[in-house]
């Protein structure tokens, strides 16, 4: 029972996801991915910008599901993301350096035009 539980949890979690990245970009430009293949193929959900691999659990591992993400996206032109949930905290965000820095880039160069 407790394998269907944690998987029912991760599957709201997964939705909560999309819902949040729907504020910012729309319910039609993101969805949850390919449930039917395994999670190294697909990102959990997916963003006009981002592929995200989201996990929760009592203690996550932030950097295998950043790497899962990163395989998972590779070569795409979507930026890897890990949105992780321990239990009883906030949600937090993982992603690699060289991809926060051209998301910045970009976000400054669009500010001082």
């Amino acid at each position: 029972m407790s394998g269907l539980r944690s998987r029912r949890k991760g599957v709201e979690f997964e939705r909560a996801v999309v819902r949040t990245f729907a504020e910012v970009f729309g319910a039609d430009h993101v969805r949850r991915g390919f449930q039917y293949r395994s999670g190294s193929d697909a990102p959990d959900v997916q963003t006009p910008i981002f592929a995200v691999e989201c996990k929760r659990g009592v203690r996550t591992n932030p950097r295998a599901a950043l790497e899962q993400v990163v395989k998972a996206s590779d070569g795409k032109g979507f930026v890897p993301l890990a949105v992780c949930k321990d239990d009883g905290q906030e949600p937090f965000v993982v992603l690699r350096l060289d991809d926060l820095l051209e998301l910045t880039r970009e976000l400054w160069s669009a500010r001082k035009s």
